[in-house]
């Protein structure tokens, strides 16, 4: 029977620490191990990962190709439905809401609740991003959704005129207002020397 008074630690799990500085004979006496002088062989003395004396480094010597999506990669904060029973029926559940309740803290691009657990009863839910199985459940309970990325398409397409467009247009406009001097100016040329 095992009991608080009879715990053990794994057998090998544990070793005894190195004894250092004890004696030449001890076989880790006089440097204790360090070798003779030199940066590692001082107290508080180190080297950073990767650090080659001050050459170029390996990491930096390789060639570097290709397209690497990490730097555009989007980090969402994840909300699992379990998370939103403790709000009441009909309640407006929000970033600043979320934030506010300690349910998602710290720097994100956006808020995406997952089907994680039942919704016990019916939420408005104001995220960026959705999972089919949670979209089914907040419906199921009677909440309703709004994503906030399609909002701000709506107000892009709504201008009218594309910004493609209407940068195309000045360009076309500024060049042939360009052109129209020097054909004057080839004109008077040859209306001089059919003069002379």
């Amino acid at each position: 029977m095992m009991h608080l008074h009879n715990l053990r630690p794994r057998p090998g799990s544990r070793h005894r620490v190195k004894r250092l500085g004890c004696g030449e004979s001890s076989g880790h006496g006089k440097t204790s191990g360090k070798g003779h002088k030199g940066q590692k062989a001082r107290s508080g003395g180190s080297i950073r990962l990767g650090f080659e004396g001050g050459q170029m480094p390996l990491i930096r010597r390789l060639p570097k190709r290709g397209f690497n999506n990490a730097a555009f990669h989007k980090q969402y904060a994840i909300v699992n439905l379990d998370d939103l029973n403790g709000f009441k029926a009909g309640t407006f559940v929000n970033e600043q809401l979320l934030r506010e309740s300690k349910l998602v803290r710290g720097h994100f691009a956006g808020i995406k609740i997952l089907g994680d657990g039942d919704l016990k009863h019916g939420l408005k839910v104001e995220i960026d991003k959705i999972s089919a199985v949670a979209r089914e459940k907040i419906e199921k309970a009677g909440g309703a959704i709004t994503l906030r990325d399609s909002r701000v398409r709506e107000q892009t397409v709504s201008h009218g005129v594309p910004d493609s467009a209407e940068q195309e247009a000045p360009r076309q406009t500024n060049g042939s207002t360009k052109k129209a001097p020097a054909k004057a100016k080839s004109r008077a040329k040859k209306k001089t020397s059919r003069k002379s």
